[in-house]
This record gives structure tokens, sequence and C-alpha cells, in this order.
């Protein structure tokens, strides 16, 4: 979504790296460019004013002058204010002190409530919530039906006791073009929380109507059921494509139904999107969501900091740790740890399990999208083919359990029947089981404390098997008392400039910390320390 942005940022800083001190020119330079870079993302014009003010006023202070890295302080000035006009903090949902808790949502027609709601759900059930869903917009054709089918994916209830429009005509608001009112949605969202309350339902999902744009009609309809079921948040979904109409319909929602906060959705699109990045500052309501595809699933808690970490091309490692502990199963990852410290040989079945955790994950895209530099590598992820590892996935299922726990024992025959079973030539099983057998020679090669070839310092560590040194011979002692005596002397002044070994880098156990300097370290390290 914020490719563009992200772009011309990265390519911004780029040119400050080479600067030892910045001038004011520099920094004005350094701003103007970033100007245009957010008003090129679409971002409202009162919202770069505000940025591009408070960067330069850091930027030409004490803050940057007296840095030993200006560029990098630069950067982290860029990114504080980014972390400022999307919240500043995560905000998540304020339950109520007595169940159920009411979430009403409210949007245009198109911005995508309907299946955010499913999502939404699906994300508090997760959780251990016992969330049901309101089918409250009976005007868009076929609504309620499609709510049905949300909910049965996210595996959640569906209270819809009217039908709605089902015949393309307006169902709200009286008979038009001679056909009848199909239900009150007020009515709808009253009783939806009574049945919800009966139920033992702990939250209340109410998906309402929409429109293709703002008028009074909608603000009416918003406004009466908001009065009528008094819901504890009122999130506001925002199709993140738009331009800059989301500024204005954002101030007409926040005006006439008072929202509390505000979701993204489609933020998987190709759009600038900066007018996404511009609703928060404007409105004042956080930025409490964000929806990234079509399945249940890709649904995440929207982090203001790791937004502007994604934004600046530096990750979002945090993300992907949590999407990994929940993709990955605790006592497989044991098994694996433990063949791995044995020496065993990693199997196609453990190839199969890896796959399936990845997968949980989400696209193969998005992960490496989250990995800090990534940015820079965007015609190579643009070109990665991801259906490449369900041919992958095909020729080893197309193994017998045999095979995939022994697969030097696939022979020329073997690979014809793996090939023709998955649909793949006999050249693309041979470079499979190729590629396999380096990997397994690579882990092997690890566990042992051989480490990867080229990389300096990863010998053999304490418990691994690797190759030992031969043992010194011991300096014969002198006869003498007083030669021996200065012998020992000297040995034992010798052992104490000595550093002391412990780290599996090759450093010393013990590091001064005055005389540590962050200048040595690689570049882009620096982000990883403490501020």
């Amino acid at each position: 979504m914020f490719n563009s942005l992200s772009d011309r940022l990265t390519e911004t800083f780029r040119n400050l790296r080479t600067k030892g001190r910045l001038s004011e020119s520099d920094v004005n330079k350094t701003v103007r460019d970033i100007r245009l870079a957010l008003l090129e993302a679409d971002v409202a014009l009162p919202v770069v004013k505000a940025f591009t003010h408070n960067v330069r006023e850091r930027a030409l202070g004490a803050e940057v002058s007296e840095a030993l890295n200006p560029a990098q302080q630069v950067v982290k000035i860029v990114n504080d204010e980014l972390v400022s006009i999307l919240g500043g903090e995560t905000r998540g949902i304020r339950f109520a002190k007595q169940p159920p808790t009411v979430i009403m949502l409210a949007g245009l027609q198109g911005s995508g409530k309907t299946t955010l709601a499913g999502k939404l759900a699906y994300w508090l059930k997760e959780q251990g919530h016992t969330p049901m869903l309101v089918a409250a917009d009976l005007q868009r054709p076929n609504a309620v039906t499609q709510l049905e089918v949300v909910g049965q994916r996210a595996g959640v209830p569906v209270f819809a006791p009217e039908r709605g429009n089902v015949s393309g005509h307006d169902a709200v608001g009286g008979d038009v073009e001679g056909t009848r009112s199909h239900g009150d949605p007020v009515a709808v969202s009253r009783h939806g929380i009574a049945e919800a309350t009966a139920r033992q339902h702990d939250v209340v999902i109410v998906d309402t109507a929409g429109r293709l744009a703002v008028d009074e009609n909608l603000m009416r309809q918003a406004a009466d059921i908001r009065a009528a079921i008094s819901p504890d948040e009122v999130l506001f979904v925002i199709d993140a494509m738009i331009g800059q109409a989301a500024v204005e319909t954002a101030e007409a929602f926040l005006e006439g139904v008072d929202v509390t906060g505000v979701v993204l959705t489609k933020l998987d699109g190709d759009a600038r999107g900066g007018a996404a990045l511009s609703v928060a500052e404007v409105t004042g309501r956080p930025i409490m969501f964000a929806s990234t595809g079509e399945g249940v699933k890709d649904f995440e808690v929207f982090h203001p900091d790791r937004m502007a970490s994604r934004i600046l091309d530096m990750g979002d490692v945090l993300t992907l740790i949590e999407q990994a502990e929940k993709a990955f199963d605790r006592a497989q990852a044991a098994e694996m740890e433990r063949k791995f410290l044995a020496a065993e040989d990693f199997t196609f079945d453990d190839f199969l399990q890896q796959m399936a955790a990845i997968k949980k994950m989400g696209s193969l895209k998005s992960i490496l999208g989250m990995m800090p530099g990534m940015g820079q590598m965007k015609a190579q992820l643009d070109a990665f083919d991801e259906r490449e590892f369900d041919r992958v996935e095909a020729m080893v299922r197309s193994m017998t359990p045999f095979e995939r726990n022994h697969p030097k024992q696939i022979n020329g025959s073997r690979r014809a029947r793996i090939a023709k079973g998955s649909g793949v030539s006999t050249s693309e099983v041979n470079q499979l089981l190729e590629r396999f057998g380096d990997a397994q020679k690579m882990m092997k090669q690890l566990a042992k404390g051989g480490g990867i070839p080229g990389m300096p310092g990863m010998g053999s560590g304490p418990g691994k098997r690797g190759r030992q040194q031969a043992p010194q011979r011991k300096k014969s002692k002198s006869g003498n008392p007083a030669k021996r005596a200065a012998e020992e002397r000297a040995a034992a002044q010798k052992a104490s400039q000595r550093p002391v070994s412990g780290s599996s880098f090759g450093g010393a156990g013990e590091v001064d910390p005055a005389a540590f300097d962050p200048a040595q370290l690689p570049k882009g390290f620096e982000k990883f320390l403490g501020q």
C-alpha cells in the first residue's frame, strides 16, 4: 500500500548518509523531499504541513547537531513523527464491565464492513471471546446473506431475523417503487443485543448499512442505531484506497455518529493510501485494526510504531515473531530442535510440517516484506511465484512414507513415478532431491559445530563434536628457584592480559562498555540499539 512513500523516503535518507554534519540547507532539502513524498502519497495537506514543520524544528535543533550520526538522528525524528500522526499508541477494544460488549460498524457502502465483521469476530473468537454478528444492513441487496456466509466461515453465529433487500430495491424507509419495507434496522439491532444476552455471548458486532456517499439518510439511520443500542465501540471502516475523500468522510462520520476508532481495509492494494494515514491526525480517533486481504485471518491489530517501521523499510520483526508463535507448534519445534542437536537427518515429513506452519502465517511475500531492508528487493518479491511451493509440496506428497524418510533410496524409477504423480518433469524432481541433500548436509555441519562455509567465528561450541585442537606440550620448569619464580610471574602477567574466552564468536567474555564503539557495527544495525 505505502510502497511509493517508502521508496521516496528511503531515497531521501540514502542521500544523507554521506554527510557527517548537516547544514541548514541540507535540512531544508530533506524536509522538501519529505513534503513531496507525503503529497505524492496523497496525505492530507494540513497533516503534511504539521509533519514537515515538526521535522524541521527538531532537525535544526540540538537533537541533531550534537548527534554522533546526524543522518540516523533525522531518520529517528521522521519515525517518531510518523508514529505520532498514526495515533501514537496501540489502542485495543474497550470491553464492557457487564457483557455483552457492543461494537457497531459504520462506513460507506463498499468499504468492506460486512467482510470486516467476520474478520473481527474470528479474531475475537481466537482471543477467547464468544462473539455474535447482527445483520442490521437491510438496504444493500443480499447483505444479510453475505454476512451469514462470512459468519459461517468465521465459525460465529449470525442474528438475522429479517432478510433485508433481496430484490435490488431500497428496503429501508418505507415503500419504494411499490416494494414493501423489509424490516427496521434499529429494531433488529436492539433485538440482536437481547438475543446475545440470552445466549450469553460476550461480544455483539452490529453490521450497519452504508451509502455510496455521505448523505442525510445514512447519518440519520446510523445515529438512530447508536442511540438505540448505546455501543461500547463505534468503529469507522474506511477503504484505504479512496484517496482524499477519506478525510472528508471520516470528519462527516465523526460529527454525525461520533466514532471511537478507525479500521483500515484493503491495505493489500497498490494505491498510494496516504490519505488513510491522515485519518487519525484529522479526527483524533485511533486506528485500531487493519485488514490486509480477503481471508478471515487477514486481519491484525494496528500498531503505529510497527507501521512506521514498515514505511521506513525497517521491517516489522515483532509482528513476524507473533505470527510465528501462533503458527508453529511447540511440540514440533522441540522435536526439530532435538533432531538438530542430535545431528539426525531432516526428512521430507519434517519439511511438510514446516510448510504447513508457514502457510498458517499467511502469504510468503507478506512475511518476507516484514524483514528489514526488503523494500530494496521489491522487484524480486514481485517476481517471486508462490505457486512454486505448491509444486514442491505436490512432489513431496507423491512420495511414499518410506521415500519421505529415506530420500537417498529414491532411484530412477521412483523419481519417474513421483514426477508423473505430481505433474512435473523428472529433472524438477532431481533438482528437489539435490537441494534437499545439500540442506541436510548444511544442517549436520551446523549441528557438529562446523559452521556455515564462509562465515567466520562459527566453529565448534560447547558440547559440539567439532575438531579438537591437539594439546600443547607443557614447558619444563627450571631447577633454579629464582629463575622459576621469575618464569611464574611472567606467565601470570601474560595470562592476566589474555582475553577470556567464552564467546562463540571469538570475542571476550566480558566487554568494557566504555570501550564499545557503535561505529564499528555493520550498516543498518544501529536501529536495534536503544535510542
